[in-house]
């Protein structure tokens, strides 16, 4: 009974005195043994022990929201945002005080080892936002649509965006281009209540019809039409637009001529804010041709995939030469009766050389703790 006291805890008094009432009724029509079994089901749980009870959570820290952003913006103060997908880059990025965490497409290429983001699904691109989702408590959280989750039409677009939110929990998502045709979907996005972040320059999802991974905006013509397209998505409810690959003067102009916050990669400094990949800033080595493809605007602030490496490798070493795990990573213990009584029953059942097995590890154990 002190079992169902300590889970109705939380309950009224009141009511967990006459549900203790009505059980202790019940169990005296049950035998002993039967209640017992019965209890240890009821009160089981697929949670550890200490998760289930662990009591109130620890306050959540204040959130980056827009209207955060927008503070930011208007002060002049920088936007920060790195691209991560899953939960404990996540949580690496939140615990950095960063402003926006962007779940990408990227991840196609980063965490799926494709050549362009292209391939990723919706569903896919789903998994690595709940995860990092699960990790981030405080910053504004921005899911990409991937490619061929909002061309066919405006009702695709709202619906995948819609997605986005409900089962990905994300705070706003974000399109690549600016035709009229994602002018159109970013526009009924938002109409539909999904905060929109725009993308012009490098879109990469357009590599087929760019030619290839490329600047933009190099030529007079191209950096108006970038200009052009940005201030449509402004103009269709955007709360922020990434300039990708462009040069810095048409960054600092883009900038000027709209009236929310710029994010720049590879667009150089005027810009609102900036962004970069958790796994190009960290040098974690994750994509497959990596040495080749490494962007020339990224600055590695580490060589985290030298450390992986290495570690990786001498753990290889270790289990090769039989030095890891060793009795320092050996913890559990079994006593020396028991190991008697195992040996003796195993001797009894003809197992001579599984009973000697036992014995000489249990030996080697003891010799050198």
């Amino acid at each position: 009974m002190s079992v169902l006291r300590h889970v109705m805890l939380p309950w009224s008094e009141k009511v967990a005195s006459v549900m203790l009432r009505q059980v202790g009724s019940f169990q005296t029509s049950i035998p002993h043994a039967r209640w017992q079994v019965m209890t240890k089901q009821a009160f089981a749980s697929s949670q550890p022990e200490n998760v289930v009870y662990a009591g109130p959570s620890q306050a959540s820290p204040k959130r980056v929201t827009l209207r955060t952003l927008r503070t930011k913006y208007a002060n002049q103060e920088p936007i920060s945002m790195v691209t991560a997908y899953d939960y404990p880059s996540a949580v690496h990025v939140d615990e950095a005080n960063v402003d926006i965490l962007l779940v990408g497409d990227s991840a196609a290429m980063v965490v799926h080892g494709h050549d362009t983001t292209l391939p990723i699904t919706l569903d896919e691109m789903l998994v690595h936002c709940r995860a990092a989702a699960r990790g981030a408590r405080r910053a504004f959280l921005v899911g990409d649509l991937p490619f061929g989750s909002y061309e066919v039409s405006t009702a695709q677009a709202v619906q995948s965006a819609t997605r986005m939110l409900k089962e990905g929990n994300m705070d706003a998502v974000k399109l690549e281009g600016g035709s009229s045709g994602r002018v159109s979907a970013a526009r009924a996005i938002v109409e539909a209540g999904v905060a929109v972040m725009g993308h012009v320059g490098l879109t990469p999802q357009s590599v087929s019809v760019l030619g290839g991974f490329r600047p933009q905006a190099q030529v007079a013509d191209e950096a108006l039409e970038v200009m052009q397209r940005a201030l449509a998505l402004q103009g269709a409810g955007c709360f922020s637009i990434v300039l990708e690959c462009v040069p810095a003067p048409i960054a600092a102009a883009v900038t000027k001529a709209l009236s929310i916050p710029t994010i720049g990669i590879g667009a150089g400094p005027a810009t609102s804010g900036q962004v970069l990949v958790y796994h190009d800033l960290l040098g974690m080595m994750s994509h497959p041709h990596h040495a080749k493809v490494t962007p020339k605007f990224c600055k590695q602030y580490a060589s985290a995939g030298k450390v992986i490496q290495s570690a990786i490798q001498q753990y290889r070493d270790e289990v090769a030469s039989r030095t890891f795990p060793g009795t320092a990573f050996s913890p559990y213990k079994i006593p020396d009766a028991e190991i008697e009584s195992l040996a003796r029953e195993l001797r009894a059942r003809g197992l001579e050389d599984i009973a000697k097995a036992v014995e000489e590890e249990a030996h080697r154990q003891k010799t050198h703790a």
